[in-house]
């Protein structure tokens, strides 16, 4: 099967990259366009008048759009050195909403995405973001584990 539009979400984890290779590795195969994503944590429980109130928190989320931008513009540039053809894209919310909204809006067909691969108690308080996005997702999910 031949992929034209690869969607890649990325956070800080070391299996995160290796999802980029892999993606990069189809893309350079197919030659698949590559979207990666880094979605912004946004408290849903916390309104705009919070934000306005309290430095800290509004900080903290400008330095973790900042730090999102830094690692996309990097990420991006080994796809570039590459020959793939890649965009970036950060979207605000819950990481499961934001992969499977932007996997839609830009009209992907396929995910490429890394699971630590917690099992046990872990698994079950923790959940799993690549696990809710195998089995919510209408396109195919290439889960790379740890």
């Amino acid at each position: 099967m031949s992929y034209q539009n690869i969607l890649v979400p990325v956070d800080d984890s070391p299996i995160s990259y290796a999802a980029v290779e892999h993606a990069r590795s189809l893309a350079k195969l197919s030659g698949a366009k590559v979207t990666v994503l880094s979605v912004v944590a946004v408290d849903p429980f916390v309104g705009v008048d919070f934000y306005q109130v309290a430095p800290a928190i509004t900080d903290h989320f400008m330095q973790a759009e900042a730090h999102a931008k830094n690692q996309l513009q990097e990420i991006a540039q080994s796809f570039v050195e590459n020959g793939v053809d890649v965009t970036t894209k950060i979207h605000h919310g819950i990481a499961t909403d934001g992969i499977l909204f932007v996997a839609d809006e830009i009209g992907a067909d396929l995910i490429v995405m890394g699971s630590r691969g917690r099992t046990g108690v872990k698994r079950l308080l923790l959940g799993s973001v690549a696990r809710t996005v195998l089995t919510e997702s209408h396109i195919p999910v290439l889960i790379v584990k740890q």
